[in-house]
């Protein structure tokens, strides 16, 4: 809760909240001005699940990075503030926050 609560006091940029379970990724994009997400994706989606078969997690954690860039870029949101949560910056997190960032996302 200290992360986010950090992360929330810098209210004038959007939030990109990272959530990993054991097998999957899930990333949003949070206005905590108004409470709406504005875009989002996952390991999960049908729009991606069917080029993620046989990758490992951490290529499958920067394809997810990627496509919730480009769909935060359609939505008009150039820079975040990287939310973590709970999870250590390294392996799939640090992953999917760097293909975020090389999509065009400024965090």
């Amino acid at each position: 809760m200290r992360t986010r609560n950090r992360v929330r006091a810098a209210g004038e940029r959007p939030r990109l909240s990272v959530f990993r379970s054991l097998k999957n990724i899930y990333v949003q994009v949070i206005d905590d001005q108004t409470g709406r997400t504005l875009a989002s994706a996952s390991s999960k989606d049908a729009a991606l699940r069917e080029g993620l078969a046989g990758m490992r997690k951490t290529d499958v954690a920067a394809k997810v990075g990627a496509a919730v860039a480009e769909r935060a870029k359609a939505a008009g949101v150039d820079a975040v503030v990287f939310d973590r949560g709970r999870f250590r910056y390294h392996g799939r997190v640090k992953a999917l926050a760097d293909a975020a960032r090389e999509a065009g996302l400024q965090f």
